[in-house]
C-alpha cells in the first residue's frame, strides 16, 4: 500500500514530521538460505554475518519503497550505519531456510530506525536494530564533516508502509 492510498481513518499525522503512519504497517519478510561460506567450522552461521543479512533486508525494503536502491541515490541522497544492536538466541546451521523480518520502528529528522528479526520455522534466532542517517554523498566523498541531511517527504511517504506503530 503507497501512502497516497491510506484512507484517512487509518492516519495518524506526525505533527513536526510530515510523516504518516498507519495501523496496517506490517514488517518487509524475505526468504533467505544459509550458504556454506556464511558459517564457521562447526556449521554454524558466523556471528558477523547476521549484519550482513540485516543489510539484504534494509535493501529489500528499499526496493519495495523505491523500486531500487539506485532510485535513492539519483535523488541525491544516501544513508550511512550509524549505530547496530544485535541479540543472538540461537544459532543457525549451514542450508536453513531463514526468514528475515525487517521494519522501520523510528523515522527521526535525518535517520530511521530498523528493527530486523532472524527466523526458521517461526522460531527467533536473531533480533536487532540499525540506524541509518540521511547523507549528502558527494559530503562523504569529499570527507566533509556534516553531511547528515533531513529525509524529505517523498521518502518518509514511500517508508511509511513500513513503519510500525506503536500503539
Amino acid at each position: 500500500m503507497r501512502a497516497s492510498e491510506i484512507q484517512p481513518s487509518e492516519v495518524t499525522l506526525m505533527a513536526a514530521q510530515d510523516v504518516v503512519r498507519t495501523s496496517v504497517a506490517a514488517p518487509l519478510t524475505y526468504k533467505l538460505r544459509v550458504r556454506y561460506g556464511e558459517c564457521d567450522p562447526q556449521g554454524v552461521v558466523f556471528n558477523a554475518n547476521y549484519l550482513a543479512y540485516f543489510d539484504i533486508g534494509i535493501m529489500e525494503l528499499f526496493r519495495a519503497a523505491f523500486g531500487s536502491y539506485q532510485a535513492i541515490l539519483d535523488r541525491g541522497v544516501d544513508f550511512v550505519v550509524a549505530e547496530a544492536g544485535l541479540r543472538y538466541h540461537r544459532p543457525a546451521h549451514i542450508d536453513d531456510e531463514l526468514t528475515l523480518e525487517v521494519a522501520i520502528t523510528r523515522l527521526g529528522t535525518t535517520s530511521i530506525t530498523t528493527s530486523y528479526r532472524i527466523l526458521r520455522d517461526g522460531e527467533l534466532l536473531v533480533e536487532g536494530t540499525l540506524r541509518h542517517v540521511l547523507v549528502d554523498p558527494k559530503g562523504l566523498v569529499e570527507r566533509e564533516p556534516g553531511t547528515k541531511t533531513t529525509i524529505p517527504v517523498w521518502m518518509r511517504e514511500g517508508l511509511a508502509p513500513f513503519w510500525l506503530s506503536e500503539e
